[in-house]
């Protein structure tokens, strides 16, 4: 749970500058359809995730502006230590639905934008943050393919993200 309280204080104090373009997000996010498990397929390197393993994060309605997160991994192996952290996703109005603030720790806040989305079943989403800091490739299973994959970061890349430091966690532990 301790890494992801650091998740929001360095979203909040973490961000760097940059000078990039302003971050495009999907059109339009149907909340029903994004409620549920997500298996992370991809990130970029943050402090909060170090030593995880088997990471998902879970979705659900509280009311029609706020859903509760669950983020989930096993510390230092597949085995390990089953870590859970308790959150809040805002939407942010006027964004429809496309981008969050997310918080586990009160007051802190952090930018969970959606910038790709299958828009049949929402079997995966690309979601970042303005300041290209933070970067995830989400599915509803552990494993997507080759092709699925490469795509997805080309799309990021063109949106300013340092795809080259990719981390792509173990998953084995849903095999």
């Amino acid at each position: 749970m301790k890494k992801y309280i650091l998740l929001l204080l360095a979203g909040l104090f973490g961000c760097s500058g940059g000078n990039y373009p302003p971050l495009d997000v999907v059109d339009n996010v149907d909340i029903n359809k994004y409620l549920g498990k997500w298996y992370e397929i991809a990130r970029l390197p943050n402090s909060f995730e170090e030593g995880c393993f088997c990471i998902t994060a879970e979705y659900s309605v509280i009311d029609s502006t706020t859903l509760r997160v669950v983020n989930s991994c096993r510390e230092d192996s597949p085995d390990g230590e089953f870590d859970q952290a308790n959150g809040k996703a805002f939407v942010v109005e006027g964004s429809n639905n496309a981008k969050l603030k997310v918080q586990f720790f009160w007051p802190f806040k952090g930018d969970y934008w959606i910038i790709e989305l299958d828009q049949g079943n929402y079997d995966w989403a690309v979601v970042g943050s303005p300041s290209r800091e933070y970067l995830w490739i989400l599915a509803r299973t552990p494993k997507i393919d080759d092709e699925l994959l490469n795509t997805l970061l080309t799309k990021a890349s063109q949106k300013d993200f340092d795809v080259s430091k990719m981390i792509y966690p173990d998953q084995s532990c849903f095999d």
